[in-house]
């Protein structure tokens, strides 16, 4: 399935859960530097897209585009790998959350930096598969998601195919973006349809493994054996799960 058929599909309640986060938001804005004119690649419903700069939007999903709100930036029809821009005609290029739908994730970044002065990109070390114990979900409930991961080019060879630095990005307790690991804390969240829905991995893996992973997540959430292999969580401000800032 594409990333266009992915979000067509999925993509009707999005906004419900998927939003700014603001904390996370301040430190691609940071990135991007004095960029005062952005394209934003995969740029969905239009999070993350600074209100202060000039922006234009390319975004694959028709659902996704009809969703963006009225005083979003405009939004063309498009792809990462074949951006319709002269070299150079952007101040920066970003794109948050998206690059591991693109069918040829190197390519759409060597686009990115043909047209722009400054490429960020927010994305994951998939290269870091520890993020995968550490993260309770994955490690007890969800340990398909590992499949998903393999053939994915690891986060140094994106970072290479375009001469970026890695920037790690921590997980705030009560982030408001809610992508799959925003709940590390706050697991009764996944039991909630609306927020699943918001998550590509859980249509990814597909029903079986979801509807597994609610039943029993549930069921140790009651018992409390939640609790109690995660209680070292309980105190924490943020995590670090892998994401990650390619900044060129």
């Amino acid at each position: 399935m594409s990333s266009a058929q992915l979000y067509d599909t999925i993509g009707a309640t999005y906004t419900a859960t998927r939003r700014t986060e603001p904390r996370i938001a301040a430190q691609i804005w940071a990135a991007l530097g004095d960029a005062r004119t952005i394209l934003n690649v995969g740029a969905g419903t239009g999070s993350y897209e600074p209100p202060d700069r000039h922006v234009l939007a390319v975004e694959p999903s028709a659902l996704m585009r009809s969703q963006r709100p009225a005083d979003a930036a405009p939004c063309l029809v498009g792809s990462a790998e074949n951006l319709p821009f002269d070299d150079q005609s952007f101040d920066a290029a970003m794109a948050v959350a998206s690059i591991h739908h693109w069918p040829d994730p190197i390519a759409g970044l060597r686009e990115m930096r043909r047209v722009a002065r400054r490429v960020v990109v927010f994305t994951h070390d998939t290269s870091d598969t520890g993020w995968l114990h550490r993260f309770w979900l994955t490690r007890d409930y969800l340990p398909e998601v590992a499949n998903l991961l393999v053939g994915r080019p690891s986060v140094t060879e994106l970072a290479d195919a375009i001469g970026a630095r890695i920037e790690p990005v921590p997980i705030p307790w009560d982030c408001a973006d809610g992508f799959f690991e925003a709940y590390w804390r706050r697991p009764e969240a996944y039991l909630d349809e609306n927020v699943r829905r918001g998550i590509s991995v859980f249509t990814t893996v597909g029903q079986d493994a979801e509807q597994r992973a609610v039943h029993s997540l549930r069921d140790d959430l009651t018992s409390g054996r939640w609790h109690e292999r995660n209680q070292a969580l309980l105190d924490l401000e943020e995590a670090e799960l892998g994401l990650r800032l390619l900044i060129a």
